[in-house]
């Protein structure tokens, strides 16, 4: 007989990293338009994006990922911090966390000071420098999302 509470965490766990890695691959594919993008006022547009998706949808959503994920493990026999796979996950959490903390916020508060003053030019240069760290958090994520399904390890 299957747990209720279990299924439930487990539900909660894969749909909010449904909607960060999803969430992930729209503002990379939307970051890569906008830079290609010639008019200037189209990145501090995005920038102004970045500043609802970002409180607002992804950071629920990493929360509530490793919330739920760290609640599993403790909720279930079957899982323990002491397994590779968990071990693994929560240094891909960690590593996508420092990456978003030190260089992203770092690189999009320096792109939204830059088209504030008008400078579009660095704006659309720290955008960049905020999507190349945002792809390496994207992949951290992919190999998380492997890391659950195949549980390296067992």
């Amino acid at each position: 007989m299957s747990d209720g509470l279990y299924d439930w965490l487990l539900f909660l766990h894969v749909f909010a990293g449904m909607v960060w890695v999803g969430g992930g691959v729209l503002l990379a594919v939307l970051v890569t338009r906008v830079l290609r993008a010639p008019e200037p006022g189209v990145v501090a547009r995005f920038i102004g994006n970045l500043r609802v998706i970002g409180p607002l949808v992804l950071a629920p959503a990493t929360l509530a990922v490793v919330g739920f994920g760290v609640w599993l493990v403790l909720h279930s026999a079957a899982w323990s911090f002491e397994q590779f796979w968990v071990q693994l996950a929560l240094a891909l959490f960690a590593a996508a966390l420092v990456i978003g903390a030190a260089y992203q916020s770092r690189a999009a508060i320096l792109a939204d000071r830059a088209a504030t003053r008008g400078d579009h030019d660095e704006a659309r240069r720290q955008l960049a420098r905020w999507s190349w760290g945002y792809r390496l958090v994207l992949l951290l994520l992919i190999v998380a999302t492997w890391d659950m399904v195949t549980k390296p390890g067992l």
